[in-house]
């Protein structure tokens, strides 16, 4: 049977797209939860683009899915981040340094 739990080399490759670190970053610097939507606006970014990105970082345990909620004819997703992998938490905040 396989292991369906992300592994950490699917966090590493997630990470090497700059608009994934963005996002963690944001996320983690509001702390609690965030939609895509919230997301997309404080980046200045496309919802369509900031979605792909977000699912991708859920899949890779970095970001979880904490609830959905109807607005209108849609549902919105909000996700909080869980990633507590510290070479990964070091090199977002490194990355703010420079």
């Amino acid at each position: 049977m396989a292991d369906s739990r992300p592994r950490e080399n699917d966090l590493f490759t997630a990470l090497g797209h700059p608009t994934r670190r963005k996002i963690l970053r944001e996320m983690l610097e509001r702390g609690g939860e965030s939609s895509p939507g919230e997301l997309a606006i404080g980046l200045d970014e496309g919802l369509t683009a900031l979605s792909y990105h977000v699912r991708t970082l859920a899949q890779c345990g970095a970001i979880e899915l904490v609830r959905t909620e109807r607005i209108g004819g849609s549902k919105q997703h909000f996700y909080r981040p869980v990633m507590e992998t510290p070479w990964a938490l070091s090199a977002l905040a490194a990355e703010t340094e420079e």
